[in-house]
């Protein structure tokens, strides 16, 4: 299981969380206050970190939601053809490969080292 359950009242800005089986990062969190028979409500604004799209939800701030494990990784760069790279964790020796976004298009070398994203068995290079 790569993901763990929160409570919305626990999340904050810039962390985490699974909305349509997409892990997100939170944007903003606003917090209603309770009405006369309900509970608060949150509202939260993100956006998907593989396909960039934002995406809001509103739910009662006691409502539990996923919260996608983040394992930040090491790879060393084998090659570069085009807009992707060959990549090799260096931890565990497996070679993938990963689109490269097009601000990192020029800096990238073979051989270099860079931080790298697992999320729910998907890749992606961490933003530096």
């Amino acid at each position: 299981m790569s993901w763990e359950q929160a409570e919305i009242r626990e999340l904050k800005v810039n962390r985490y969380i699974v909305i349509d089986d997409e892990p997100c990062r939170i944007l903003s969190i606003q917090i209603s206050k309770p009405g006369k028979h309900g509970e608060a409500k949150a509202r939260l604004e993100a956006v998907g970190l593989f396909d960039e799209q934002k995406r809001s939800i509103v739910h009662p701030v006691t409502h539990k939601v996923r919260v996608p494990m983040i394992d930040k990784r090491k790879g060393q760069v084998l090659s570069v053809h085009g807009n992707v790279a060959q990549m090799m964790d260096l931890e565990t020796y497996q070679t993938f490969e990963l689109p490269v976004p097009e601000d990192l298009q020029a800096r990238l070398t073979p051989g270099q080292e860079i931080m790298y994203m697992d999320v729910l068995g998907r890749r992606k290079f961490s933003p530096q």
